[in-house]
């Protein structure tokens, strides 16, 4: 989007909503004048119907989207009637085409008309039963002969060809987020793919030009986006996230799996050989029974395998991209799992490449929280960027909600408070009138 269009949405409130496998998170905000997002509203609750990025249990999902959209609109005093959704999932699905378009007139300039028709080609594509286009990318054009084009509009010539990054999910996912949505009350501007809203959040345009892998560790999954000289080329997902590594806590500390969890944010590391103290740590046991102990280096070597194990999974998907020795800018870990303590240091002894941890904070405004600039949050924030480019005032109408609670109690006032209206009315009237003859003293005195 230009920035005409990013100017013309400023001020205007979005939400969006991140349906995660361990959280579902509804963020309210809007851009200010210098280009940056203001959030107002976050709402995070426990998501226990969705299992690694797809929708497993429809009551339970809706029930978390509907406190996670509550929580933000009270807090963003704000109601909304279309919120912007991300989709994640192992069902996703890259793959490259060759779109071909032979102009009519070449001696006119090709123009936006002409790469729509090209993409819209692409939307006509046969794809397994099942399957749907979710986003459709260009990479280089050919104009004639005419090879490794960015942007071909002003040219001229016959044959217009691209190269096309085009990602495809379930259908069936991508209805069940729908359904979801909509049994809160909701309707569904549009779905997303999620590593791409993170990538929006985190990622500077400098690495995007240099080559950069960015990896995303979520609860159920770790999604891989790759993009060189700005375009994104690679997308792919791992069916690995943080909830394998609770689960391996689980099983080898033989502990409950809340437990697991804490262990694994509160002592983790994925670099067993910098736990130096190796403190032992005491598990209450359950009523009647002794407690257990857990060294810290045991616990370190556990994650550790399962690390090694994304990483590796990492690696095979960089290999296969082809941009193996083409990412300048080596790997951006985002996402809760990348809150490990030594994560990036595995990383790089794993990858061989620079890697740094990145955090939601290139696109908010100042004054934000530490909450919000978490790791944790960069999904949410790249989709409340991209729903606030594509708001469409025709369509998406945000209601105040204090308004709106004014007007019902107008419209529905209690016998308690008859009193008080009737008082407040006759105050309001007198202001009123006051005011009107304050007007009209005055315009008899000037000169209009």
């Amino acid at each position: 989007m230009d920035f005409n269009n990013k100017v013309k949405n400023s001020g205007q409130v979005a939400i969006a909503l991140d349906i995660g496998t361990t959280k579902v998170c509804a963020i309210a905000g809007r851009r200010n004048e210098y280009d940056k997002i203001e959030v107002l509203g976050v709402g995070t609750v426990a998501s226990e119907g969705v299992s690694r990025g797809v929708v497993s249990n429809i009551d339970k999902t809706v029930r978390a989207i509907n406190e996670a959209i509550q929580i933000a609109q009270k807090n963003s005093k704000s109601k909304f009637g279309r919120v912007h959704v991300g989709i994640a999932g192992q069902h996703i699905k890259s793959i490259h085409h060759h779109g071909l378009l032979v102009r009519n007139e070449p001696e006119t300039e090709i123009d936006v008309a002409d790469i729509n028709r090209l993409i819209s080609d692409m939307h006509k594509l046969v794809l397994p039963p099942g399957d749907k286009i979710l986003h459709v990318f260009p990479q280089e054009f050919t104009v004639d002969d005419e090879t490794n084009i960015v942007d071909p509009i002003g040219m001229s010539g016959v044959r217009l060809q691209a190269n096309f990054h085009i990602i495809t999910g379930q259908i069936s996912a991508s209805r069940n987020i729908m359904r979801c949505v909509e049994k809160v009350g909701l309707n569904v501007a549009d779905i997303t793919l999620e590593p791409i809203a993170s990538s929006k959040a985190v990622l500077t345009s400098e690495e995007k030009e240099a080559g950069v892998a960015l990896i995303d560790i979520g609860g159920g999954t770790t999604d891989i986006t790759i993009f060189k000289d700005g375009i994104i080329r690679h997308t792919s997902v791992i069916p690995f996230g943080g909830n394998v590594i609770t689960n391996d806590i689980k099983e080898g500390c033989t502990v409950m799996k809340d437990q697991a969890e804490k262990l694994k944010t509160k002592f983790g590391s994925a670099l067993a050989e910098e736990i130096i103290d190796n403190r032992i740590i005491t598990i209450p046991g359950f009523k009647g029974r002794d407690y257990k102990e857990i060294s810290e280096k045991n616990l370190s070597k556990i994650i550790e395998a399962r690390i090694r194990e994304i990483f590796d999974y990492v690696l095979w998907e960089i290999k296969r991209s082809g941009y193996e020795n083409k990412l300048i800018a080596g790997i951006v870990l985002t996402g809760g799992g990348s809150l490990l303590k030594n994560i990036e240091n595995l990383s790089e002894h794993h990858t061989g490449l620079v890697t740094r941890i990145g955090q939601p904070v290139e696109l908010l405004a100042h004054g934000y929280t530490n909450h919000i600039a978490s790791p944790i949050y960069s999904t949410a924030i790249g989709l409340l960027a991209i729903a606030i480019d594509n708001l469409d005032p025709t369509v998406d109408e945000v209601y105040d909600i204090e308004m709106e609670d004014n007007l019902e109690e107008a419209q529905n006032p209690t016998l308690e408070s008859n009193e008080q209206s009737i008082e407040s009315k006759s105050k309001w009237f007198d202001k009123i009138f006051t005011y009107t003859k304050d007007f009209f003293e005055v315009s008899q005195d000037s000169d209009f």
